[in-house]
């Protein structure tokens, strides 16, 4: 046996992403749906070894579906998820629709599984935002054994998170770096992303913060624990994959370097590459592929009672978007439908 799965959004990059993980996780797909607006429609996409042609989302009907995995706009998905849902089809959004609906679980496997059981108070799953997924996979372990007090976080986020428009406008503006006389104004970012990083992630707050990061505060709090302090501050980097992460706790309880290194090394979802010396770490370049929350420059912070300093790096396409609904396609199997 195997489930009914369909992927809306599947010719953008993370829809892209989701199709090739389901086939390299052999996901029991017993029927695969492609969807996408009626403009790509038609095309063909990726599945496994073949190519599967693209339905229209407007016109799909999820009866008789098992899941649903989103990864289209907010807009498309406030008006097709609940559709979805309706017909009795699980929803596993990428979106950040529904990230802070109370009656909506926001899942990372690795951190809290056990919130699968709320899905069926609407019949939808919220994925969260790809910067806070990598973190928290990394920071369950030590919050486990040491309870994070307080977290500080800057993030050197790829352009590929703000979607193929964004990836085209560094590639080209890169180009025309190199061409006397040409020039690529900005479009996706606010300012130009080549040879240049952006302080600024979405929209300003009220109060001075971004909404990226407002929301890597939030959904750290929802997924890892509300008692948590988090202060984020978040960039955009001239990389096309890979986010990166410097992270510093403030732990209750003592926790030394070599005791860290040690307890990451053994979690779900992780590897530790942390050798001290030239290339002992990862780079976001070294990360693209993989499926791994990568951990390196472990390192005690002096400056507090009980702190630590690291580094975390991951495929923002992979664990920060499309691995994470996967995994969550997968719990669901497991814990509810139970037909895999």
């Amino acid at each position: 046996m195997g489930y009914r799965i369909a992927v809306a959004g599947a010719t953008g990059n993370v829809g892209r992403e989701m199709l090739a993980i389901l086939a390299e996780r052999k996901f029991p797909v017993a029927e695969i749906a492609a969807l996408a607006s009626s403009r790509s429609a038609g095309d063909e996409v990726t599945f496994g070894d073949g190519q599967i042609t693209v339905g229209n989302l407007e016109e799909f009907d999820f009866s008789g579906w098992d899941m649903a995995l989103f990864a289209v706009g907010a807009e498309a998905t406030g008006k097709h998820a609940p559709r979805a849902a309706g017909a009795g089809c699980v929803v596993i959004d990428n979106s950040s629709l529904y990230r802070y609906d109370p009656e909506i679980p926001l899942i990372v496997p690795e951190v809290n599984s056990e919130a699968i059981a709320d899905h069926s108070k609407r019949n939808i799953i919220a994925n969260p935002n790809c910067s806070t997924a990598q973190m928290v996979v990394a920071l369950k372990p030590l919050h486990d054994r040491a309870r994070i007090r307080r977290i500080v976080v800057s993030t050197y986020q790829s352009v590929s998170g703000a979607g193929k428009a964004a990836m085209d406008e560094l590639w080209n503006q890169t180009r025309s770096l190199y061409h006397q006389g040409e020039t690529i104004e900005p479009n996706a970012f606010p300012v130009r992303i080549a040879f240049n990083v952006i302080p600024q992630i979405d929209k300003f707050l009220e109060d001075g913060s971004t909404k990226e990061e407002w929301k890597m505060v939030a959904e750290t709090k929802r997924i890892l624990d509300p008692n948590i302090e988090v202060s984020a501050t978040c960039v955009r980097v001239p990389v096309f994959v890979g986010h990166s992460e410097a992270i510093n706790v403030e732990l209750e309880e003592p926790l030394s370097a070599e005791d860290a290194r040690e307890l990451l090394k053994t979690s779900p979802g992780i590897i530790v590459l942390d050798r001290r010396e030239p290339a002992g770490y990862m780079t976001p370049m070294d990360c693209i592929g993989e499926y791994a929350t990568f951990i390196s420059r472990i390192r005690r912070d002096r400056t507090v009672k009980h702190g630590l300093n690291l580094w975390c790096v991951a495929d923002n396409l992979r664990k920060g978007a499309a691995l994470n609904a996967v995994q969550i396609g997968e719990l669901l199997g497991r814990k509810v439908l139970k037909k895999g």
